[in-house]
Parts: C-alpha cells; sequence; structure tokens
C-alpha cells in the first residue's frame, strides 16, 4: 500500500470519527431547550408567522449539528457520494444502538446511595431526571434518525450536481447549496414525525411556522461555517500533498 493511500485512510477515519462523534451528542444533548436570546444576553425577539408566535428557542443540538454539515462536505468533497453514504449509514446505526443503550441503562434499578447523595445534592429524584434527560420519546428519536438519513443522501446528490457546474471553484457555492436543499428535508421531517404524526398533533400552522424559524436558524450556521470549511481544505491539503488532493478530489468527483 502506498504512501498516500495510508494518509487518504486516516483522513477519512478522522473526518468519519468527528462526523459521528458530533452526530451522536448532537442527539442526545438536544433534549435541552435552550433560549438564544437569553444565552447572548438581548431582549427577547417575538417572531410571528402563520399565526404562530414564539421566541428563538432551539435545541441544544443545533450547537453540532453544524459541524456534522461542515464533515459531510468535506467527505463529499474528497470520498465523494460513496464516503457520504456509508458514514450516513453507519451514523443511523450508530444513533439507534445508542438509543437502545440509553433505554437499558434507564431500565436498571438505581442504586440507593446514589439516588441519597444526588437529592443531598439538590436533584430529588436523580432516576427521574436521568429517563428524561437519556430516555427522549420514540416519535423523536424516529423522527430524528430519519430526518438526518434523508437530509444527508439528498445533500450528497445536491452537491454533486452543484460540482458539475461550477468544477472545482465556488466550495462555499456547492456547501451552503447543499446545505440549503437537504435542511428543507431535516428541518421540516423531524418535526413533522415527531410533533405532528406524534402524541403532541401539531397543527400544520405551527409546524410549518416552527420549521420555517429553524430553518433560517441552520442555513444562517451553514453561512458561518463556511470559513471553517476552507480551513479544513487548506489543512487537508497541507497533510496529503497537492497531488494527493487532487487525486482524491477528482475520485469523489467521478
Amino acid at each position: 500500500m502506498r504512501t498516500t493511500d495510508v494518509k487518504a485512510n486516516r483522513l477519512f477515519i478522522v473526518l468519519a470519527g468527528f462526523f459521528l462523534t458530533n452526530a451522536l451528542i448532537a442527539e442526545f444533548v438536544g433534549v435541552k431547550i435552550f433560549s438564544l436570546e437569553a444565552t447572548l444576553g438581548v431582549a427577547p425577539y417575538e417572531w410571528s408567522l402563520l399565526g404562530v408566535s414564539g421566541n428563538l428557542n432551539f435545541t441544544a443540538g443545533v450547537l453540532l449539528w453544524p459541524f456534522v454539515f461542515v464533515m459531510t462536505d468535506v467527505i463529499n468533497e474528497y470520498f465523494g457520494e460513496r464516503g457520504v453514504r456509508l458514514i450516513s449509514w453507519v451514523a443511523v446505526v450508530f444513533i439507534a444502538y445508542a438509543f437502545l443503550a440509553a433505554y437499558a441503562s434507564i431500565s436498571l434499578a438505581p442504586a440507593g446511595f446514589w439516588v441519597e447523595a444526588n437529592r443531598n445534592l439538590g436533584v430529588a429524584d436523580i432516576q427521574g431526571a436521568y429517563a428524561q434527560i437519556f430516555g427522549q420519546g420514540l416519535w423523536t428519536i424516529a423522527g430524528s434518525i430519519v430526518a438526518f438519513l434523508v437530509g444527508q443522501l439528498v445533500d450528497v446528490v445536491v452537491f454533486h450536481r452543484i460540482r458539475r457546474v461550477t468544477g472545482d471553484d465556488h466550495v462555499w457555492l456547492r456547501a451552503t447549496g447543499s446545505t440549503a436543499v437537504s435542511q428543507i428535508l431535516d428541518s421540516f421531517v423531524v418535526l413533522y414525525i415527531a410533533f405532528v404524526l406524534g402524541p403532541q398533533k401539531w397543527s400544520m400552522s405551527q409546524f410549518l411556522a416552527v420549521g420555517t424559524v429553524n430553518y433560517i436558524y441552520k442555513m444562517g450556521a451553514a453561512f458561518a461555517m463556511i470559513p471553517l470549511l476552507y480551513v479544513a481544505r487548506h489543512l487537508i491539503k497541507s497533510y496529503l500533498g497537492a497531488d494527493e488532493t487532487a487525486r482524491l478530489k477528482a475520485q469523489a468527483a467521478e
């Protein structure tokens, strides 16, 4: 095996590892809803759309999903559709496995001293808190997994269609363009499965309004992450060398 092949394999492992880590963490921390205005220390912004109003509240997972989008585009750039599809399916299996492990851990009887120790720390029901945090509803889990997979598979197709037009130029365009399309699906599919089909039975106006606000936030994050995409390209080229970088990109584009 050539040294360049070893480097390419190592690069894929690192990118895939970062991708999987962020996807898994985002799924679990996403149970927390945070106020963007309070976090930034600004006055609450009251948005109103389709007769629905609210503040800028998002799941904590939005802090990590933009990194997943960047990793998707980087893997797409150097390892093509096969690379993205492989890591996307692996991520879905790992996420499902992680939730099964979480449900199994919730079912374990808590040790008395653990409950008492946390009660002394101000947590009256640590077992209930543990179950609430790690035991997300099945509708939410299903919606999240389906939305993630659909978004990833659409992203890879749009990315390469834009690449055929732009060639190796305009990296930002194919990255944000593919994200713009895939995140429409991701933003609305998860809400539809979790909150329209699920037990909460949202109205269509609430579904469309909340989905639109979430989509706008994700696109803002995608534009903010464009510099990171160029930094990643520079680091990869420095690691692989110009010739190997060109070879990988040419193979990915085929």
